[in-house]
Protein backbone atom coordinates (compact mmCIF):
# COMPACT_ATOMS: atom_id res chain seq x y z
CA UNK A 1 0.00 0.00 0.00
CA UNK A 2 2.76 2.16 0.84
CA UNK A 3 5.00 1.67 -2.60
CA UNK A 4 1.05 2.45 -4.08
CA UNK A 5 0.93 5.67 -2.63
CA UNK A 6 4.79 6.66 -3.38
CA UNK A 7 4.23 5.52 -6.75
CA UNK A 8 0.85 7.80 -7.15
CA UNK A 9 2.90 10.64 -5.56
CA UNK A 10 5.96 10.56 -8.17
CA UNK A 11 3.89 10.15 -11.16
CA UNK A 12 1.27 12.91 -10.55
CA UNK A 13 3.55 16.06 -11.06
CA UNK A 14 4.64 14.65 -14.74
CA UNK A 15 1.07 13.29 -15.22
CA UNK A 16 -0.33 16.76 -14.27
CA UNK A 17 2.12 18.80 -15.76
CA UNK A 18 1.45 16.87 -19.62
CA UNK A 19 -2.41 17.04 -19.19
CA UNK A 20 -1.91 21.12 -18.49
CA UNK A 21 0.23 21.50 -21.97
CA UNK A 22 -1.69 19.83 -23.70
CA UNK A 23 -4.93 22.14 -22.62
CA UNK A 24 -2.47 24.88 -23.41
CA UNK A 25 -2.15 23.64 -26.81
CA UNK A 26 -6.00 23.13 -27.64
CA UNK A 27 -6.72 26.57 -26.68
CA UNK A 28 -4.30 27.96 -29.09
CA UNK A 29 -5.68 26.44 -32.38
CA UNK A 30 -9.23 28.27 -31.32
CA UNK A 31 -8.01 32.12 -32.56
CA UNK A 32 -8.82 31.59 -36.72
CA UNK A 33 -10.72 34.04 -37.91
CA UNK A 34 -11.64 35.75 -35.04
CA UNK A 35 -8.06 36.37 -33.95
CA UNK A 36 -6.79 37.72 -37.51
CA UNK A 37 -9.96 40.67 -36.93
CA UNK A 38 -8.79 41.03 -33.77
CA UNK A 39 -5.31 41.97 -34.29
CA UNK A 40 -6.46 43.97 -37.54
CA UNK A 41 -8.84 45.98 -35.27
CA UNK A 42 -6.07 46.87 -32.84
CA UNK A 43 -3.44 47.62 -35.19
CA UNK A 44 -6.09 50.31 -36.65
CA UNK A 45 -6.48 51.65 -33.65
CA UNK A 46 -3.04 52.09 -32.73
CA UNK A 47 -2.60 54.08 -35.74
CA UNK A 48 -5.64 56.26 -34.74
CA UNK A 49 -3.91 56.81 -31.21
CA UNK A 50 -0.16 57.55 -32.55
CA UNK A 51 -2.11 59.91 -35.15
CA UNK A 52 -4.05 61.71 -32.33
CA UNK A 53 -0.78 61.75 -30.42
CA UNK A 54 1.43 63.57 -33.31
CA UNK A 55 -1.34 66.15 -33.87
CA UNK A 56 -1.37 67.14 -30.25
CA UNK A 57 2.41 67.25 -29.99
CA UNK A 58 2.21 69.54 -33.89
CA UNK A 59 -0.22 71.71 -32.14
CA UNK A 60 2.06 72.58 -28.95
CA UNK A 61 5.04 73.19 -31.42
Amino acid sequence: MESLLLTIAVLACPVGMGLMMWMMMGRGRGFGEDGNAQVGQLRAELDELKAERAARTEGTR
